[in-house]
């Protein structure tokens, strides 16, 4: 096997293990269907993404999914770190009105905002753990 595709099938398990992660924090933050995609900056009708990332087939070799998938798993790291003893609290923190971001919720921030609002929940944790 040339070593090219022994790279590619390396990195397709990689972002297969990014599908099965970015999946579950999704399902510890009980987000919907159109919250996760809107976050993943995929379309409304791409339900079928969705579905195939949940079976953890590999994340598309997109450079802006990719990226968006980062935040997204640095987002639940910093809750879980900034968490410790209250699961609980840091699973639905993302879904609870926060007064940081005008009486939004950290996910509507980021579905009215996009990427940027990805990056201002990212940075509102990231100064909250002393980054």
């Amino acid at each position: 096997m040339p070593q090219a595709a022994v790279i590619d099938q390396v990195q397709g398990q990689d972002r297969g293990a990014l599908a099965r992660m970015v999946s579950k924090a999704f399902e510890l933050w009980q987000i919907g269907s159109d919250d996760q995609l809107s976050m993943l900056g995929l379309s409304a009708g791409n339900r079928a993404a969705l579905s195939r990332y949940r079976r953890g087939e590999p994340l598309a070799a997109s450079r802006d999914l990719l990226e968006r998938v980062g935040h997204i798993l640095a987002i639940h790291k910093n809750l879980r770190l900034i968490f410790p003893q209250d699961r609980d609290l840091a699973y639905a923190w993302m879904t609870s009105r926060n007064r940081a971001f005008e009486g939004r919720s950290p996910v509507e921030v980021i579905k009215d905002f996009g990427f940027l609002g990805m990056l201002m929940v990212r940075a509102y944790l990231d100064r909250n753990r002393g980054i």
